[in-house]
């Protein structure tokens, strides 16, 4: 008696060339084949092209055995190893026999855990300092089976793209050279690292020969293990599931011999075009890189950007329309939930309360936009007013000189370096010229500024600043009274 092996739905082999697979397709075309009636067979045949996605994308390495059931499948990855990724087009679904045109495929590994979603320009510079010269994802060029034209982005470092034809065999190889514990707080191995995402978004050229429609996209979750480390992580897994009592193993999936990407939505780039499908419900967003511009030249994510003007945060407009309202989600980092709200306007969407946004959004993203709707300022952590020392010029006395005007300086790493930069700025003085900065204590004796005084100076303090030039060495003594 044959078995179907362990596999999840729709793993078919591509239309021109077929992929060496076990005897459990026979079975599967078997069971399609009508028991009583021909009628039947019609019926069986169309709800099977309703569930069968056109493209499937295919990561050929056996998913964790310790998952539970209703979760999603986790695979692990050994750091650098070329794992192979199977490009299946259904031949019925996909009309692509007739026009033999080329398709664009992107492929990118991005954060899983939103906390370091929100922190992923913080981490991929360290991982950029730390290992100069490498990159986060590869292509293995020659064991790649039908990949044209890869490209490898030299300065987007966990993207690669590649053109491949739908009627022939393709497989591409890839290279994962970042381990999962790389960003973790504490490095305790390879079971304590964080998930990543593998994506996969496929692109068909327009009428001028370019791959901007979108067609498919698909991920899956992987923890990326040093050498060896995640066979070892694989053993572990599965005896751990041996030990249960057969009770307990119900509860958790089968370790599939594949892993098969799930359909989910597009890269935000895509997300505009009228022809995206839905994001798949209950998939978490794999979303973890901005979009650089189109007129930047390039269409995978990159960093955020620093600039001041893009990070500040902008109050949504009551009489924004409802294009203008999908913007300001866009622009404010709530890209997987335009489609959620694409019939409302600025006054529907401020309208709603924290709790409301809560139960669309979620706890954490209904608490960002309820607070990004609301456009609070984050309060500094420290206040100082400070005016500079009038000079004398003879003309004044003491006591009908005009009063002094103050200025508010806001600091937030209470550092004495972030003072004296700020002090620097006020009085218009060079900072590198500064040579220290004190502070009028009793007796009239001057202390010298610390990281540990700033910490401690009172809330909305006035000071004085009394402003000393020296010859040797050249510079400033800035003393605040």
């Amino acid at each position: 008696m044959l078995f179907w092996h362990s596999q999840p739905e729709h793993y078919w082999p591509g239309p021109g060339e077929m992929y060496p697979c076990s005897g459990g397709n026979l079975l599967r075309e078997s069971l399609a084949l009508p028991f009583l009636k021909q009628e039947e067979q019609n019926n069986i045949s169309t709800s099977a092209e309703l569930h069968c996605p056109a493209f499937q994308y295919v990561l050929c390495t056996p998913t964790s055995p310790a998952i539970k059931q209703h979760e999603e499948t986790l695979t692990y990855l050994n750091q650098g190893q070329s794992y192979e990724i199977r490009m299946l087009c259904n031949p019925k679904l996909g009309d692509f026999s007739e026009c033999r045109k080329l398709l664009k495929s992107v492929a990118r590994v991005v954060f899983h855990d939103r906390r370091l979603q929100y922190t992923e320009h913080q981490q991929l510079e360290g991982w950029r300092w730390n290992r100069p010269g490498d990159r986060i994802l590869d292509i293995d060029i020659p064991m790649s089976v039908g990949v044209l034209e890869p490209h490898i982005h030299p300065t987007l470092l966990n993207t690669v793209e590649f053109l491949w034809d739908p009627t022939k065999r393709t497989s591409i190889f890839m290279q994962v050279h970042c381990i999962s514990t790389e960003f973790t707080l504490r490095k305790n191995g390879g079971e304590k690292g964080v998930p990543f995402r593998i994506q996969i978004d496929t692109y068909k050229a327009n009428e001028k020969g370019e791959h901007v429609d979108h067609l498919h996209s698909a991920s899956c979750l992987v923890k990326v293990f040093k050498p060896k480390g995640a066979d070892r992580k694989q053993k572990t897994d599965r005896e751990k599931i041996e030990k249960q009592s057969p009770q307990e193993r119900e509860k958790y999936q089968p370790s599939y011999e594949s892993t098969v990407l799930a359909e989910c939505g597009p890269w935000p780039e895509a997300s505009s075009s009228p022809q995206s499908p839905p994001a798949t419900p209950g998939l978490p967003s794999p979303h973890a890189f901005k979009l650089l511009p189109p007129e930047r030249g390039c269409s995978s994510p990159s960093c955020p950007s620093d600039s001041p003007a893009e990070n500040t945060a902008e109050a949504l407009n009551p009489c924004a329309s409802i294009l203008e309202t999908q913007q300001w989600l866009h622009k404010n980092r709530f890209s997987s939930y335009c489609r959620m709200l694409a019939n409302f306007t600025g006054a529907d969407l401020l309208k709603l309360s924290r709790s409301d946004l809560i139960q669309i959004c979620g706890a954490a993203d209904g608490i960002r936009l309820s607070n990004a709707l609301k456009a609070r300022c984050v309060r500094p952590r420290l206040t100082l007013y400070m005016s500079r020392e009038p000079q004398a010029n003879g003309r004044h006395t003491p006591e009908d000189s005009p009063p002094a005007t103050y200025q508010e300086v806001y600091l937030e790493e209470l550092t004495a370096t972030e003072l004296t930069s700020k002090l620097a700025e006020l009085l218009s003085l060079p900072a590198n010229q500064i040579q220290q900065v004190s502070k009028q204590g009793p007796m009239g004796i001057h202390i010298l500024i610390s990281d540990l005084m700033v910490r401690n100076l009172p809330d909305e303090s006035c000071f004085i600043a009394a402003v000393t030039k020296v010859q040797a060495p050249e510079g400033y003594h800035l003393i605040l009274r």
